[in-house]
């Protein structure tokens, strides 16, 4: 065993047969009062000069959509995309599509276009899927929500 080393190394502690509970001091907290301040008088308006009204300007064109790319057709959109497999799940809105199709994938950072190699509907590959079909497909490169769906009609 190792010595106790310090003032108190030999000394035994007293200890008291009653504990005398402490006293606690209350404080008394003052009122918060509140400064009076004088009244200011309100403050006088002027007239003011009028200013000459600007030139109106012409009114903007409305944006009529995204820019369809010559020789492509748009067909759908991507709904979803699972990165650890590779997978866009694509909403087909109108036209066909079928496995052997070039398509092009074109959203805010991705622009890509690959062939249709492989489709799957429910965890069954398919090989033609129509419009209103919700359906998985293998990608080449990383799709986004949103990206547009195209079909190329001349590869």
């Amino acid at each position: 065993m190792a010595k106790a080393r310090g003032r108190r190394a030999g000394k035994k502690r007293k200890v008291s047969k009653k504990a005398k509970p402490k006293k606690v001091k209350k404080t008394l907290r003052k009122k918060a009062t509140r400064k009076k301040t004088a009244k200011r008088p309100a403050k006088k308006t002027t007239a003011r000069a009028k200013k000459p009204a600007a030139a109106k300007r012409p009114a903007r064109q409305p944006v009529k959509g995204p820019v369809v790319p010559p020789g492509e057709q748009p067909i759908g959109m991507v709904i979803h995309y699972y990165s650890h497999l590779g997978v866009a799940v694509v909403k087909l809105n109108k036209g066909a599509l079928q496995v052997g199709d070039v398509i092009h994938i074109k959203g805010h950072t991705s622009d890509f276009r690959q062939v249709v190699e492989s489709m799957q509907v429910e965890h069954q590959a398919v090989t033609k899927a129509m419009p209103g079909d919700d359906f998985g497909l293998k990608v080449s490169n990383h799709a986004r929500e949103h990206d547009v769906v195209y079909r190329v009609l001349n590869p």
